[in-house]
């Protein structure tokens, strides 16, 4: 029951994501939130840089590699231009990808597993559930940043 939960959770901020995402350029999703924030880049790039550690937990190969994640960990200095992050077209192939190893994991990983325990979460359900809450709390703000770039809500 509890990989069927989280199944269905990550397919749902995958959805969100890839439609809130729909139409924006790569520099569309660098313009930033004022007076502060992350840009949409920096934000689906955290989403995958954490993703990579869903992926772990659920023994798959990350999409990312450590130097790629650095760019986009918590308290990194905001992404304002090309060059200065992965292009956005590229970021949403590796969400993508991300998804497709992501529902593997799930669908590998019996019960049982989820409630082994992780010493720095309690257990791998605890962890699952509560990256799966770090990532709709992004999702949402991928939706704010679409208004930002002047396209229409994606979600009615």
């Amino acid at each position: 029951m509890i990989v069927e939960t989280l199944t269905g959770l990550f397919k749902t901020n995958h959805y969100a994501i890839r439609v809130n995402a729909e139409g924006i350029s790569d520099e569309e999703a660098l313009r930033q939130p004022e007076p502060a924030g992350n840009c949409m880049n920096w934000v689906v790039g955290h989403i995958i840089a954490s993703r990579n550690r869903a992926l772990a937990l659920l023994g798959e190969e990350p999409v990312w590699s450590r130097e790629d994640e650095e760019r986009y960990k918590r308290g990194s200095a905001p992404i304002r231009g090309a060059g200065e992050g992965r292009p956005f077209s590229t970021q949403m192939a590796d969400l993508d990808r991300s998804q497709e190893r992501l529902l593997s994991g799930l669908e590998k990983t019996g019960d049982a597993k989820m409630g082994e325990p992780l010493p720095e979460w309690g257990t791998v359900r605890q962890a699952l559930f509560f990256l799966h809450f770090h990532e709709a709390y992004h999702a949402g703000q991928v939706a704010v940043l679409r208004r930002l770039a002047g396209k229409p809500g994606a979600i009615q």
